[in-house]
C-alpha cells in the first residue's frame, strides 16, 4: 500500500515526516517504503484525533 502516487504526494509525505517526526530527509529516504508509509499512517491518525480535541 503506498499512499503517494504521485511525485508531489511524495514530496508531501517526506515533508509532513519531517515537521511532525523531526526526522531528517536522509532518515526519511532511507526507509523501506512500507515503514516510511507506516509512520505517515500513523501521522494522519495522530493529526485526526488531536482535531477531534
Amino acid at each position: 500500500m503506498l499512499l503517494h502516487n504521485t511525485l508531489s504526494e511524495y514530496y508531501k509525505v517526506i515533508f509532513m515526516l519531517a515537521q511532525h517526526h523531526k526526522y531528517s530527509i536522509a532518515e526519511i529516504e532511507n526507509m523501506i517504503p512500507y515503514e516510511r508509509d507506516l509512520y505517515f499512517g500513523m501521522l494522519v491518525d495522530y493529526v485526526e484525533q488531536q482535531k477531534e480535541q
